[in-house]
């Protein structure tokens, strides 16, 4: 994929994450979404691209989102590179909603074939660090995985952090983590910044668990990939109809387990996320009399360059934005 692909995607993520931000604690997650949705198909039809969507949050029937299998771009002419995108326009609907922490526009792409191709079911996860890459499996218990995390780390178990989903069903999952004696913290929404944080020092951040959607979980699995941590993930069918579904697009068998190579193959692959709210990973949208202020993340596999991008947004000289946001 050509270099300069990497700050186009921002550009997609930037639109996404100030169309939406425009709906922050007014309690209206649908509107939020449609926002982020319609800016981030608008600006990746000025970038030049042959995208198709292979995993995301909607199928064809279900509009506004940007759906499995839709093409997006402005070069899908012949001998244009195609390449694979994993979307999420808004991760964190809620949080957008109730002006929560955390709220992000998220995307991954990589050469044609290179992400993995399944419907938006759930996953069972586990994310960790490049220290930790190759000790950690979803076959291990919870305690052995917490303990394997800490030798890697050369840190004591009580000083390990584990993250998660807040839901009842990672009830047994926080038991298990607390019996090992590690800490835990738990997170309302948003988990793919959740599995990014464990390959970042900084954040404090040592292991992602649980189970979320699988969208989500390539997403994290393509930033893990850039930063060289690991990760794995499981498919959770909820009927024999999303089981032979994902076995149809070469999951076989559905709940097999699924290693970072299986998630995204090796070769390049760019990931980009922008903030909507602030979070412990990117700030949030800020807006002035001029314009707006954005914080994003872009990372590069195959240079592993990991840049921060600050920006400020003169809405009215960009005609794209300034038709979405009504300005």
């Amino acid at each position: 994929m050509q270099r300069e692909l990497t700050l186009e995607l921002v550009r997609v993520t930037e639109a996404a994450a100030l169309a939406a931000g425009r709906f922050v604690g007014r309690g209206d997650k649908e509107a939020a979404d449609r926002a982020a949705v319609d800016a981030m198909r608008a600006v990746f039809d000025t970038v030049d691209l042959d995208a198709e969507v292979v995993i995301g949050e909607g199928e064809m029937d279900e509009a506004p989102m940007l759906y499995i299998g839709e093409r997006v771009g402005a070069a899908r002419g012949p001998g244009s590179e195609r390449v694979d995108l994993a979307v999420d326009p808004l991760e964190g609907t809620n949080l957008v909603a109730k002006g929560g922490p955390g709220a992000i526009s998220v995307l991954a792409a990589a050469p044609a074939g290179h992400l993995l191709r399944a419907p938006d079911c759930y996953m069972q996860k586990i994310a960790v660090g490049p220290e930790a890459r190759g000790k950690v499996s979803l076959d291990a218990p919870p305690e052995e995985n917490v303990r394997r995390v800490a030798e890697a780390l050369h840190k004591p178990v009580e000083d390990v952090t584990v993250i998660m989903l807040d839901r009842p069903r990672h009830a047994a999952l926080v038991e298990a983590v607390r019996r090992a004696g590690a800490r835990i913290r738990l997170i309302s929404d948003g988990d793919v910044a959740a599995a990014v944080a464990t390959g970042l020092e900084a954040t404090g951040i040592d292991l992602m668990l649980g189970t979320g959607g699988a969208p989500e979980g390539v997403l994290a699995a393509a930033a893990l990939a850039c930063l060289g941590g690991d990760f794995q993930g499981r498919l959770v069918p909820g009927d024999e109809a999303e089981r032979r579904r994902i076995e149809a697009m070469g999951v076989q068998p559905a709940d097999r387990l699924l290693t970072l190579a299986d998630l995204v193959r090796d070769g390049d692959v760019i990931f980009a996320a922008t903030g909507i709210t602030k979070g412990d990973l990117l700030e949030g949208v800020r807006y002035t009399a001029q314009g707006a202020f954005t914080h994003s993340v872009v990372m590069r596999r195959l240079t592993g360059t990991v840049r921060f991008v600050e920006a400020v947004h003169h809405i009215e000289r960009k005609p794209v934005l300034r038709e979405l946001m009504g300005r």
